[in-house]
């Protein structure tokens, strides 16, 4: 159902971005939902299903649902629903998904390494990076990340920003923000529930071992800025 485009029809307001709406879906079956937006709505007008979610106190899951073009990532979800009384939301999967993160230099000697970590059950060489959770803003959550994955404490340069948008399922649609952060050790203590493996390599080593064009892309980037701020 999520990603779906549905007929809405508005019955209740719970807030200024949140309402109570039924939904009729592409198989013409109707739903109960909940419609999010940062502007008004109209009662009746075709949106997109950008979650589905489980309430403590309600039998059946509940669409939610955003009128074509907005973007509402999981924190800012919970907090609108949050809002709902006598109910309670204990699962939600989203739409979009947002995660933040930085490519990871040290200086050894007279070369430079990064590092790409492999998480578990990955197939991949990347970089860290998590989700953001509650109020955090992009530098914290990958600050975050980075000290709970790696145990690295690390310093983000300022002016790097990138992003990567993926779709890895078909559905979901992934963003990620990285940063470029500079360590001061390499002794890196891993996640285990998060991290199979890491590795630190040369520039050119990370280019042979990452296999998405995004990444190959930020590892240019990267080696730019390096060279530019003469580190």
């Amino acid at each position: 159902m999520i990603a779906d485009i549905v007929k809405v029809s508005v019955f209740g307001k719970i807030s200024d971005n949140l309402h109570t709406a039924y939904v009729t879906l592409p198989t013409n079956h109707n739903r109960s939902a909940y419609v999010v937006s940062r502007s008004n709505i109209r009662e009746y007008f075709e949106g997109v299903v950008i979650a589905v979610a489980d309430f403590d106190g309600l039998d059946e899951a509940r669409l939610i649902v955003a009128p074509y073009g907005e973007v509402f990532y999981e924190p800012e979800l919970r907090q609108l629903l949050s809002k709902l009384r006598n109910i309670s939301l204990t699962t939600i999967s989203c739409l979009y998904e947002k995660s933040c993160g930085a490519i990871i230099f040290y200086k050894a000697k007279q070369s430079t390494k990064i590092l790409l970590v492999k998480n578990s059950n990955g197939r991949y060489w990347s970089f860290p990076k998590g989700h953001i959770e509650n109020d955090e803003n992009e530098q914290e959550t990958a600050i975050r990340e980075i000290k709970e994955e790696t145990g690295l404490d690390v310093t983000l340069f300022e002016n790097f920003r990138e992003i990567s948008e993926y779709c890895p399922f078909g559905k979901i649609r992934k963003r990620v923000v990285f940063f470029l952060a500079q360590a001061f050790t390499d002794n890196v203590k891993i996640q285990e529930e998060e991290i199979d493996s890491y590795v630190w390599v040369d520039l050119q080593q990370a280019r042979k071992m990452c296999s998405y064009d995004n990444d190959l892309r930020i590892i240019d980037k990267a080696e730019t800025a390096i060279h530019l701020m003469r580190i």
